[in-house]
């Protein structure tokens, strides 16, 4: 189907599906509505490495300034039909529900207002390594593998559409720094020179699976080989001559959001869809000073039950410095993740009532991404840890990791809320930042209670990761809204956090790339820290922590003001878990007491 075709599509679609009086009750509208436009909004986006787990689409998106103004007229559509249809009207669940849709709805519509289709990058994430998820996956069918051949053919007049975009975004100055985009044409340049069986996207043919018949093998092998070399490197290879000779010569010398055109407005909306709050950048930056302080001094406390008798920063430089704390090999490292992991696993149930069937494994970043990759990311089936330049991974920072990457944190929850068959899809594969990062964050905190951190350096090292998330809210306000340079970004996380130097570097680059997503993980994590308190007090000797987090856990990712609406809503039911009776958190039937 064309492009053209899903626009009118969709068009058509909501046509149908509103007002509340031409479909029934407002509940039918409403569930006409967000099907046909999630339906639609999957074709809209490439696979990335936190989507859920399937074989590739036979095609890629378009997205020509054409489409882009197509979508921007669908989500409009969405917006003006969802505001006719009365939520006080609707189902208490259906309440919900429409309250997490119009964030979503909202945060598309001004992605699309503002243009950041235009700017298809940033030092994290980029349209051309997002499909290298897809070539390391793992393909299951006949069917899926000609639909990943299909999709290589695509590559070419996918990437000369981003090409296009990234023109129109120079040409009115809303690009990436200069600052941050050396040696970002390295990952582009290794796709481009690796010939046949060599390159990336040959991966899925290596290992085949064998109800594919020899023949059929071969043949699938073959035509790899003539895409790859046909269209793979040549549309590689004219994308690395832009970057090069275009894109990094062209780009801005201002690192604000600031300075984008309607910058001001551009940050604040970068905030509010990656926060779900409506907070200024001078109030986040104030709560961020306030936090560091605090924190601050528990590192002090924490500094002396080691026994070091010398300052702060010496302690710093002793952490930085000293052999003990790295591990000596990539295998090492990889074998402590998984020593914590399963560490986790045997306490997990003391804490979590209704845990994933889906299990995950823990890899090496791939080589290729590492130089520029977090340390460490999890998401279904999988727990990436970073073994690229071992001494910027300090074991004492390794347990928090682990909570935050793997289980508890984001290889738990959101393999979980997949398998939530109660919530609509677009609850049950959406990611919201200030959720997921959140409860990923919160969990590194729930760390000190299950008895992961062994020692004093553990503890460290986990206030640290805390000190380098209230450090975020901090360097992010200042960068894009207070005039920071990059180097006082990196003076900032120095001085305040036990992170490595090569880790520091590639962070500030990431705040400077991708305004406003590092503010989620601290404030997602205070609301959820905030809630539980609450709970406690109202609760007293009735609280039971799997069944607080159970109803954390059962909304799957929802913006904040609806997970604390969610937890009055437990301390009202007198803090019962939402599986006690069998019965999903929005009362349908989930066969799920058991759990």
């Amino acid at each position: 189907m064309s492009m053209l075709m899903l626009g009118l599509a969709c068009a058509a679609g909501l046509a149908t599906a509103a007002p509340a009086h031409a479909a029934g009750t407002p509940d039918a509208a409403f569930k006409a509505l967000y099907t046909q436009e999630w339906a639609w909004r999957q074709d809209q986006f490439t696979a990335d490495e936190d989507s859920h787990p399937g074989d590739p689409a036979p095609h890629l998106p378009h997205v020509d300034a054409d489409t882009q103004a197509r979508r921007q007229a669908c989500w409009q559509q969405v917006a003006d039909r969802l505001a006719t249809i009365p939520r006080d009207q609707l189902t208490p669940a259906d309440q919900v529900n429409y309250d997490v849709y119009a964030y979503q709805i909202r945060s598309l519509l001004d992605d699309q207002k503002f243009r950041t289709w235009e700017m298809p990058f940033n030092s994290d994430t980029a349209f051309w390594s997002d499909l290298g998820f897809t070539a390391r996956s793992h393909i299951q069918s006949l069917q899926g593998y000609r639909d990943y051949l299909s999709q290589l053919g695509d590559i070419p007049r996918y990437f000369d559409e981003q090409i296009a975009n990234m023109r129109l975004g120079l040409a009115r100055g809303f690009s990436q720094p200069k600052v941050i985009l050396q040696g970002r044409d390295a990952y582009i340049a290794g796709i481009a020179a690796a010939q046949g069986e060599a390159n990336l996207f040959y991966t899925p043919f290596k290992q085949m699976p064998g109800n594919i018949p020899a023949a059929e093998q071969a043949a699938l092998r073959a035509q790899a080989l003539q895409e790859i070399a046909t269209k793979v490197i040549p549309a590689y290879t004219k994308l690395l001559q832009f970057m090069r000779d275009v894109y990094m010569k062209q780009a801005r010398d201002s690192i604000a959001a600031y300075d984008l055109p309607d910058g001001k407005a551009f940050y604040q909306s970068q905030i509010r869809e990656y926060t779900t709050l409506d907070m200024s950048p001078q109030q986040i930056h104030a709560l961020g000073l306030r936090e560091m302080a605090r924190i601050h001094q528990e590192m002090l406390d924490t500094i002396r039950q080691t026994g070091f008798k010398g300052s702060f920063a010496d302690f710093l430089h002793y952490l930085r410095t000293d052999p003990r704390f790295y591990a000596k090999t990539p295998q090492e490292l990889l074998m402590d993740a998984a020593w914590i992991a399963k560490e986790v696993d045997g306490v997990i149930g003391q804490y979590i009532g209704h845990l994933p069937r889906e299990r995950f494994a823990i890899k090496p970043v791939p080589a290729d991404l590492a130089p520029f990759y977090t340390g460490g990311r999890g998401g279904p089936g999988v727990y990436l840890v970073n073994t690229y330049d071992l001494p910027s991974r300090p074991l004492y920072s390794l347990p928090a990791l682990t909570l935050h990457e793997s289980s508890p944190g984001h290889a738990l929850q959101m393999p979980l809320a997949a398998e939530f068959p109660w919530l609509p899809d677009f609850r049950r594969y959406s990611y919201i930042s200030a959720y997921g990062e959140g409860w990923a964050l919160y969990c590194e905190y729930l760390g000190q209670e299950m008895g992961i951190y062994k020692t004093p350096y553990d503890r460290f090292g986990y206030l640290s990761y805390q000190a380098w998330r209230a450090a975020r809210l901090v360097v992010d306000t200042g960068i894009h809204a207070m005039g920071w340079t990059r180097r006082q970004a990196q003076d900032y996380l120095r001085e305040n956090t036990a992170l490595a130097d090569h880790e520091i570097e590639t962070e500030a680059d990431r705040y400077i790339a991708w305004p406003g997503q590092a503010l989620s993980y601290y404030l997602g994590e205070m609301a959820i820290r905030d809630d539980r308190a609450k709970a406690e007090q109202a609760l007293g000797t009735k609280f039971d922590i799997r069944a607080f987090h159970d109803a954390v856990l059962s909304t799957g990712s929802v913006p904040l003001p609806v997970l604390n609406a969610r937890i009055d809503r437990f301390i009202a039911d007198g803090g019962k878990s939402p599986y006690a009776d069998g019965k999903a958190a929005d009362g349908k039937d989930c066969n799920c007491a058991s759990h």
